[in-house]
């Protein structure tokens, strides 16, 4: 018997600094080949996999039928060679879960409890996104299609059921705060949208609820920050002429999946010179990041990462640390029945084993049978040839097993075969036709 393990390796805002979250940032249009690469790199150990990779975490889920702590090393190492750092470095930063701690991990992060702001809801859609893509790169597998499933399912119960979700203040709304906190009125400020995704639109929803006196979305492909634009009445621009007009805007919000800064310190000590030192409100809300991280030391330039957004969003996720431990229950289910699933499936290869064997009984007795009628025996006989022929073969191990096994673990076999073959002796012949 088989048994099919499950292991979860991972880092996120808790467990690493955002520096180096950035080194193992995946875009999405580089999870299949990653994963591709894995499969190849351990078939034996990594017969599933699927990359789960955000803004604040990364996370490498794997099943195959192995022990789990046989998956831990060749994974950690192989993460560790995609991000270019040692593995002892991403060990000192990263967690390991197995079995069911791998999918009570799986299903709280569906369920937002894992998340900087308690209940957002975009981790569902990011963790969607994960198993579609390592289902395009062939790698999913039933294992870990059933883990995600299932955590679907349960941060489904957990938003419908309870209150985890009910006022939840995301990284736009919190930028929002901060950007009041330093203008007296948003209605007056101009704002710069760098990027036109998920999180870039959430960002201008929210803006715009303020009437901001002007707003401006910089994306690498015209074409779509035009169409974001278009939906907020903002004007488009190309990424190419930020340089040039950046001191145009009061607050700069970027999150775009570029793997270098598109916002370097000299550009904005440009900016706020053309300014004459007005302040500059800039928010940096993707990883690897957006923005120079020495901007932050330029006297008028107020700049603010993901991590240090944490503070606002997890005062407003106390107030709902009461709906926790209810999810943490639908949660507790979720993972009993899962864990039931993993043991009736390493419970298969033996079941179809048997399944053989019986089938293969049964072929040799009634070709034996049809041989005794052919030679024209009576069919009371051959019934009964038939009848003990079975149960001689069906008991034949058995009785072998019991008749050379010792002391306890004779106890242990006279039990189980009790329990498996003489459950029954009670019954008439004819009860349950």
């Amino acid at each position: 018997m088989s048994e099919v393990s499950v292991f979860a390796l991972g880092l996120n805002h808790n467990t690493a600094p955002l520096d180096l979250r950035g080194r193992f940032a995946f875009a999405p249009e580089q999870l299949g080949g990653a994963l591709r690469g894995l499969s190849l790199r351990t078939p034996r150990l990594a017969a599933e996999a699927a990359l789960v990779s955000t803004c604040n975490r990364t996370e490498l889920y794997v099943a195959a039928g192995a022990p789990a702590q046989d998956l831990a090393r060749p994974t950690l190492d192989w993460l560790a060679e995609q991000g270019g750092v040692p593995a002892s470095r991403l060990e000192a930063h990263s967690y390991q879960m197995h079995d069911r701690e791998a999918a009570r991990h799986a299903f709280r992060v569906a369920s937002g409890l894992d998340s900087m702001v308690l209940g957002e809801p975009q981790i569902l859609g990011q963790m969607k996104q994960a198993v579609r893509m390592a289902d395009e790169a062939g790698t999913l597998g039933t294992t870990l299609h059933q883990l995600f499933q299932r955590s679907f399912s349960v941060a489904k119960e957990v938003r419908t059921s309870t209150e985890i979700g009910a006022h939840s203040i995301s990284m736009a709304a919190a930028a929002v705060r901060l950007a009041a906190q330093l203008f007296e009125d948003l209605g007056r400020i101009h704002l710069l949208l760098v990027g036109a995704g998920e999180m870039i639109e959430l960002v201008a929803t929210h803006f715009a609820a303020r009437s901001p006196a002007g707003m401006a979305v910089a994306n690498r492909t015209l074409e779509r920050g035009e169409k974001l634009a278009a939906r907020f009445g903002a004007q488009a621009m190309r990424l190419a002429d930020l340089p040039t007009r950046l001191h145009e805007f009061d607050a700069i919000v970027s999150c775009t999946a570029s793997t270098l800064p598109i916002i370097g310190l000299g550009a904005v000590e440009r900016a706020l010179k053309q300014r004459r030192r007005r302040p500059m409100f800039l928010v940096d809300l993707a990883v690897p990041r957006d923005i120079e991280p020495e901007v932050a030391r330029l006297d008028d330039a107020y700049l603010y990462t993901v991590d240090d957004l944490s503070s606002l969003v997890q005062s407003a996720g106390e107030k709902r640390q009461a709906a926790v431990q209810q999810a943490e229950a639908i949660i507790d289910a979720g993972v009993q029945s899962f864990a039931h699933w993993l043991d009736q499936r390493a419970a298969v290869p033996l079941i179809q084993a048997l399944q053989r064997q019986t089938q293969d009984w049964r072929g040799v007795e009634l070709a034996r049978a049809r041989r005794m009628l052919a030679r024209g025996e009576a069919p009371e006989a051959v019934l009964d040839a038939l009848a003990r022929g079975l149960a001689n073969k069906m008991l034949h191990g058995t009785l072998a097993e019991l008749h050379t096994a010792e002391g306890d673990e004779r106890k242990r076999l006279a039990e189980t075969v009790s329990r498996l073959f003489l459950r029954a002796s009670s019954r008439s012949p004819d009860e349950g036709r």
